[in-house]
């Protein structure tokens, strides 16, 4: 979100939603209201930022909102945002280009990692391995190989690893799973999930500084693994949309709604995905698609599909749609809704290619069996609907969790398994686009399963 205040969550449109209906409406709580205690001296955690571009500056945002953190240091490749954190956070914030200086300081609890992708596993092992405890942003891979290291090193050092799906922190999504496992829409089937956004909103065309050069910016740091190529700015600042150092719409979105899928259904992910898409509009030189479709079996028999278009004419939004034998459910920007639409208990009565005769001696035998009045389908439907507090903001309440970890030492619910079964999930749309065809994928043992 880019508010900075919680209480901008719920935005005017929403309100205006939920007065609207006219169904059953609850509010739901905020699991920490109180943002203003004070922890104890001891309970105070130093922070430091790895890539300090837009996501991770958003982060801090909410990080630091969150009572006894502090931000101590910030690592980026590009000078001008090292300049901007210290006029933001004060000059006696450290800053670097290289994070491993970070890593070394004493001072630094916990780590936050809001690199390119390709970077992911190393910054994370490297900090594991510095004593540090890792925030770090979605997805967590960039490659398949990445994500067995960063579970084995997390376990090696018992350090505290989060991923950064927040949704897995938002009440509504608590809820929507509460309600699934009561049975509140029956047997679910299918699951449809978009995240589409407007042209104005863009497709990561992120601005280039003015004087973005290979002098005020580690071009060479920035690579790290990636293919060597000469200095591009483009590259430097948008790099979501090249493979070299991000996963595209399957990394950045499609690991948002596996993430609410996998943590509403207690589901550790499909067994074969496929998916299809394209550079439909932003044709600028990128190489990752900007509309992708994918579809995906689940052993506890439902499918998932999924949608995101970069250059949708409509609003932008993102949206889950769970669709069970009784009912659906439905989460949106204003809240969590639910449709029961229970069957009657008699199975209905089909007599017209019976003789007359025969038809009365059904129809006897059926009301015996099944008294009148009965209830019609359309008498037993009913809807409800709950909404997040006003002011709410999961990204606040994941970086509470992260956090209330750090001090405790209490597992967290994304933690590196859950993001790479997220992630590994995710990345299946990528390598079935590449290889023309549906992949299989093992969500127990997390590995691409054989053809």
């Amino acid at each position: 979100m880019a508010s900075l205040d919680r209480r901008m969550f719920l935005q005017t449109a929403g309100l205006a939603a939920a007065q609207a209906y006219t169904g059953k409406i609850s509010v739901l709580t905020d699991p920490f209201p109180d943002m203003g205690k004070a922890p104890s001296a001891n309970d105070h955690i130093n922070l430091a930022l790895i890539g300090a571009g837009i996501q991770g500056q958003s982060d801090t945002r909410w990080a630091v909102q969150v009572p006894g953190v502090k931000l101590v240091a910030v690592a980026d490749c590009y000078d001008g945002r090292l300049a901007h954190m210290k006029e933001v956070y004060g000059n006696d914030l450290f800053t670097t280009r290289d994070y491993r200086q970070i890593l070394a300081r004493k001072d630094v609890d916990a780590v936050l990692i809001a690199t390119p992708d390709h970077w992911h596993k190393q910054a994370a092992i490297d900090a594991m391995n510095a004593g540090k405890d890792v925030y770090c942003e979605k997805p967590m891979i960039h490659l398949y190989s990445d994500g067995h290291a960063m579970i084995d090193t997390a376990k090696k050092t018992n350090r505290i690893i989060q991923i950064g799906s927040q949704r897995v922190s938002n009440v509504l999504y608590a809820k929507a799973k509460e309600l699934l496992a009561a049975g509140s829409i029956g047997e679910l089937n299918m699951v449809s999930a978009h995240w589409d956004r407007s042209l104005s909103q863009g497709a990561w065309n992120y601005t280039v500084p003015l004087d973005a050069s290979t002098t005020t910016c580690d071009w060479e740091r920035f690579e790290g693994t990636a293919p060597k190529r000469p200095f591009d700015a483009e590259r430097f600042f948008q790099w979501r949309k090249w493979k070299d150092y991000g996963s595209g719409v399957a990394g950045d979105l499609f690991v948002h709604l596996f993430s609410g899928t996998h943590f509403i259904t207690g589901s550790n992910g499909p067994t074969r995905g496929m998916a299809t898409g394209g550079i439909r509009y932003w044709k600028d030189g990128r190489d990752v698609p900007d509309v992708m479709l994918g579809i995906f079996d689940y052993p506890q028999g439902f499918n998932l599909s999924l949608r995101v278009n970069f250059a949708s004419g409509g609003d932008d939004n993102e949206g889950f749609l769970f669709t069970g034998s009784e009912g659906t459910m439905e989460i949106n920007g204003q809240g969590l809704t639910i449709n029961h639409a229970p069957h009657p208990k008699d199975p209905g009565l089909t007599i017209g290619t019976y003789t007359t005769a025969m038809q009365k001696q059904i129809v006897e035998q059926y009301d015996a069996k099944y008294p009148p009045p009965r209830p019609t389908a359309n008498s037993l439907k009913s809807s409800e609907r709950y909404t997040a507090p006003k002011g709410y903001s999961d990204s606040y309440d994941h970086f509470h969790t992260f956090f209330d970890a750090v001090r405790t030492r209490k597992p967290v619910t994304e933690d590196a398994t859950f993001g790479l079964r997220a992630a590994g999930a995710a990345l299946l749309s990528n390598e079935s686009i590449s290889r023309g065809g549906a992949v299989k994928w093992d969500p127990e043992t997390m590995v691409l399963a054989k053809a």
